[in-house]
């Protein structure tokens, strides 16, 4: 997730949850306090007035001292309050010198090659883990002394193994005791890359199921449920960033949801597309956070999705946060089955007196967050909260055939790294995937982990996929996928069998199975020969092969045309079209979502007209036509579908509570970050004759209407001011 910025010297004892339940405070209505996990946010800071943020929980990061002072600043202002923790670093010197267990534990750090241990950052002090059963036992040791505390949630963030790591002692130690065989050097061979790439998986499964399992036993003993979370970046971002992490397996270790940590960080990774390596922020997010979607479909858990309005490069200007982070929102809002959302992390960083970075005008000046950013930012907070309103009320406007993933493992992680790393770009996911989301076909990563589960499958009626930088888990997936094929599904396979990768010791080529390469078996199960190339029918279904490589299409300046008339053919076979679109258009409830695809090259006619109000403008602009062209992106309120018969708050830079309507008067509190301005859009057919905050009058040039909505500002404050909004 997003770079800590705590103060230096600040002792970070565990890194572990909680959640302390928090009572309602003067100034919040008891619907918000209890619809607390909506939106979240997190921070290591007391509560104070700049970041007084519009959710129901606050994420309070890190035990220490200053722990239970925090959690009641932030519980005093009406917050629940959650801990976040992190799994695979900290200052975790008690465990590491030895004063855990009386047996110093600096092998377990993780190591590369070259001697060097793996750290976080550049402190010495904080290497990743090399988890050992001791560790878990340790940070299960420390959570349990946290819920005797009074914690009520355990978060568990980022278990992360690199791929340039398993060279410590400890790692050795845990090689032989899983394979029962001496440690080879990770780098030796393609096999032995993979193998280690297994084990760093399993010891971090391992990991979080036994820190989970203490915390459930001890829920059964005090009988309270205590729910497990994990904090993870996507599956597809760890493996670009040659990570190990066990994603899939998180369904299993007994968490009972996860928080996606995709943002500007991970999305503007370059990847390429027709040949040009370049920062494709949106597309990279949009697949990402579908990747963690997809994760929760076949779980059922919750998940929160992160967006942060900067990054950790502080070298940015402002306006390029602005833009990236509007990129990554957007993306996160095509994802219509999720509805919770971790609005910031850090905010101190954003809002606080250390939120000053480049300025556009003079990238050499730092400057303060803009008045307009700071105001847009409150209003999509406000319009977050309010989407689980809208849950199973979307509607695809505008977008491409839909029904298309493409198969993903989490075997993605296994071979990043010498030797025979797989492409750099991780192209043989993007190769196949950017050529669709390009030609605004809304395409999904599939989970190969979990594909056989029931009813999965039914929502695709076409697949590819390729064995290259990847390898199947297990032969259940294979046998789910002959059966979509048969029943009538459509898969495509982008494949050239040179995968150096192919020949690793795994379940295709062991006894009592001697097949070369993991495609050679599938092709045996579906009937067909395993040079077949083209189109062949399989029962009611169609499969075509084309032996090439996605990761060398993608750096060809005809890549995606050539894959999309493949996708084309197959698709004829069984009387379907692939449709194409130059942009992305979603309803949510209310809400419209809508993103331009500057690599489309089929246009869509037309502008939309209506009576929208732009929420990612200061002032909420009202817009009577919108038309996403090129890399525009937009969050719009359709004034139309929101239901009111009277006046009616429907959009806020702040939060909203007590509101209440008599006639010709309509009555709120409202708060938010101190020394913003408070921008409100009102739905009310009547003209504003008057405003009074906290009984003072405002000037007439601070409000106004239209006959369809009417709008007023006035400085915010972080506690809360009553608003009286006179009609005629």
């Amino acid at each position: 997730m997003p770079v800590d910025t705590r103060p230096s010297g600040w002792k970070h004892f565990l890194t572990m949850g909680a959640v302390v339940i928090a009572m309602t405070a003067p100034g919040r209505s008891q619907a918000q306090v209890q619809d607390a996990d909506a939106i979240n946010f997190q921070t290591h800071a007391l509560w104070s007035p700049r970041l007084n943020i519009e959710a129901g929980t606050a994420i309070v990061y890190g035990i220490d001292a200053t722990l239970p002072q925090r959690v009641e600043s932030w519980r005093s202002h009406g917050y629940h309050v959650a801990l976040m923790t992190g799994v695979s670093w900290g200052e975790y010197s008690d465990y590491l010198d030895g004063r855990f267990d009386g047996k110093q534990h600096w092998d377990e750090a993780q190591m590369d090659r070259d001697g060097k241990m793996v750290l976080h950052g550049s402190n010495p002090r904080i290497p990743y883990i090399a988890p050992s059963a001791s560790y878990g036992k340790f940070l299960a040791a420390g959570v349990l002394r946290a819920l005797d505390a009074g914690v009520e949630a355990v978060f568990l963030e980022e278990p992360e193994f690199w791929a340039k790591s398993g060279w410590s002692e400890s790692f050795k130690r845990e090689w032989q005791a899983f394979y029962g065989t001496p440690w080879q050097a990770p780098d030796s061979s393609p096999d032995a890359q993979y193998r280690a790439s297994k084990l760093k998986y399993f010891l971090y499964r391992r990991a979080l199921a036994d820190v989970f399992a203490a915390v459930k036993q001890y829920g059964q003993t005090h009988h309270k449920k205590i729910p497990c979370y994990v904090a993870t970046h996507s599956l597809v971002n760890y493996a670009q960033w040659r990570i190990v992490s066990p994603e899939s397996s998180l369904i299993d270790v007994g968490a009972d949801g996860y928080i996606a940590q995709v943002w500007t960080g991970t999305a503007r990774t370059p990847n390429a597309l027709e040949g040009k390596v370049q920062e494709r922020t949106f597309e990279a997010a949009f697949l990402e956070y579908g990747a963690m979607q997809n994760l929760v479909r076949a779980s059922g858990r919750k998940v929160w999705y992160l967006n942060d309005p900067i990054e950790d490069n502080p070298n940015h200007t402002w306006e390029d946060y602005r833009f990236n982070w509007e990129s990554t929102l957007t993306a996160s809002l095509f994802q219509p089955e999720v509805s919770n959302y971790e609005v910031v992390p850090w905010p101190e960083r954003i809002f606080g007196p250390r939120g000053i970075y480049p300025s556009e005008a003079d990238p050499g000046k730092r400057v303060p967050i803009a008045a307009a950013y700071e105001s847009e930012l409150q209003t999509v907070f406000h319009a977050l909260g309010q989407m689980k309103k809208s849950a199973g009320h979307a509607q695809w406007l505008a977008a491409g055939s839909q029904g298309i993933g493409v198969l993903v493992s989490d075997t993605l992680m296994f071979q990043r790294t010498a030797p025979s790393a797989s492409d750099e770009r991780l192209s043989s996911f993007f190769g196949l995937s950017l050529p669709l989301l390009a030609h605004g076909i809304p395409v999904e990563p599939v989970q190969i982990e979990s594909f056989h589960q029931a009813k999965i499958a039914d929502r695709y009626r076409c697949l590819l996929l390729t064995y290259e930088g990847q390898k199947p888990p297990s032969i259940a997936f294979h046998h789910a996928l002959v059966h979509w094929v048969k029943a009538g599904g459509v898969l495509v396979v982008i494949d050239d069998g040179k995968d150096p990768y192919q020949s690793v010791s795994d379940w295709w080529n062991t006894a009592p199975r001697h097949y070369a390469r993991p495609m050679d078996e599938l092709f045996e199960e579906l009937g067909i020969a395993n040079t077949q190339t083209g189109v062949v029918g399989v029962g009611e279904g169609i499969v075509l092969h084309e032996a090439a490589s996605p990761a060398a299409l993608a750096m060809q300046a005809n890549g995606s045309q050539h894959l999309l008339s493949n996708i084309k053919t197959a698709l004829a076979a069984k009387s379907m079209r692939l449709e194409e679109s130059d942009r992305l258009i979603l309803r949510r409830g209310p809400y419209i979502i809508a993103k331009g695809l500057s690599e489309a090259a089929t246009p869509s006619a037309g502008r939309t007209s209506g009576y929208y109000l732009d929420l990612f403008s200061a002032n909420m602009d009202v817009l009577h036509t919108y038309e996403p062209k090129g890399k525009a992106h937009l969050f719009l309120l359709d004034v139309a579908a929101v239901n009111a018969a009277a006046p009616t708050v429907i959009a806020s830079a702040g939060r909203i509570s007590n509101e209440h309507d008599e006639r010709k008067l309509l009555t709120f509190s409202a708060d938010g970050i101190e020394g913003s301005t408070a921008i409100v859009r009102i739905k009310a057919a009547s003209a504003i004759t008057g405003v009074r905050v906290n009984g003072m009058t405002l000037d007439a040039t601070a409000f106004g209407s239209d006959g369809i909505t009417a709008w007023l500002r006035f400085p915010q404050h972080a506690s809360p001011q009553t608003v009286e909004v006179h009609f005629q």
